[in-house]
């Protein structure tokens, strides 16, 4: 299954996605796939290919993978960009699903655009409590920015950022093939040329989680979200790594349709940790 690579124009850059045409003639709503902070479209290859007979659409959010972009202050600006993708696509009642990030991005657009989905399956949203919104100090700033802004950039190949990366937590936690994928499809080939570099810069990432406090209308839009809505909680742990659920847990409770699935035995890299998992788990909930 090899997706076509396609480019839109959207607020102002060029937004980048695959799409995967799925079975000729085939009634399916179709599946819109968005990825977490750093991470890139054709991370849901594994995910996607569990759906052959589906149209599907992954995209790369603004300033990751090969969409343009600068870095933020705001994450609305991500979901007013899938929004204007969907107008322009015309996609009506689509399946979302969303990691991370990209599952906020979702829920997101899922308020301000009634009837572009029918169902939403959020696996981790970085959606916390209200009190984390409330809070008045900056996370991060230009004199204490946040750690992802000294990521190495540059690799020579694919393959030294796969032997760079390959035993290092929590890549070590992904399936092989996701995390080749992350590697070959997460560089760019510099301007000059003479090297890759990361498709989503590292002052790029490093401003996502810095404006992180910046949708915290959020929870509202949340309660407005009137379509199925599927919540995947991997385990709540008390270390500040990547690994822990960030989702406030009743987030789905707040929904009027919405539903909630702890997962203790995964991580908040579920797709990737077990993505024939994550594949049953959304053509479950597809399915009704």
């Amino acid at each position: 299954m090899r997706p076509a690579a396609r480019t839109i124009r959207v607020n102002g850059i060029s937004l980048a996605y695959f799409e995967w045409r799925g079975k000729t003639g085939s009634q399916e709503p179709p599946l819109v796939f968005a990825h977490a902070t750093g991470f890139h479209a054709r991370v849901w290859d594994a995910v996607i290919e569990h759906f052959p007979e589906r149209r599907v659409l992954s995209l790369d959010l603004r300033g990751h993978g090969r969409s343009e972009g600068k870095p933020v202050d705001h994450w609305k600006v991500f979901s007013e960009d899938v929004e204007t993708f969907l107008d322009q696509l015309r996609i009506r009642n689509a399946i979302g699903v969303g990691h991370s990030m990209g599952a906020h991005t979702l829920l997101q657009c899922a308020a301000d655009k009634p009837g572009a989905f029918s169902r939403l399956v959020l696996f981790d949203p970085v959606i916390l409590a209200p009190e984390f919104y409330a809070a008045p100090d900056p996370l991060f700033s230009s004199d204490t920015p946040h750690p992802a802004i000294r990521r190495k950039r540059d690799f020579k190949s694919v393959e030294e950022m796969i032997e760079r990366f390959r035993d290092r937590d929590p890549y070590n936690l992904f399936d092989p093939r996701v995390f080749e994928d992350y590697c070959r499809y997460g560089l760019l080939r510099s301007k000059q040329g003479d090297w890759l570099e990361l498709a989503c810069l590292p002052e790029m990432e490093a401003s996502v989680y810095a404006s992180s406090r910046s949708n915290a209308g959020i929870l509202d839009a949340a309660e407005s979200v009137e379509i199925p809505t599927l919540v995947v909680r991997a385990r709540q742990t008390e270390e500040r790594d990547f690994k822990g659920s960030p989702t406030w847990p009743p987030l789905a409770s707040t929904m009027p349709q919405g539903t909630d699935m702890p997962r203790p035995d995964m991580t908040h890299f579920h797709p990737f940790q077990d993505p024939a998992d994550a594949a049953r788990i959304i053509r479950e909930f597809a399915s009704g």
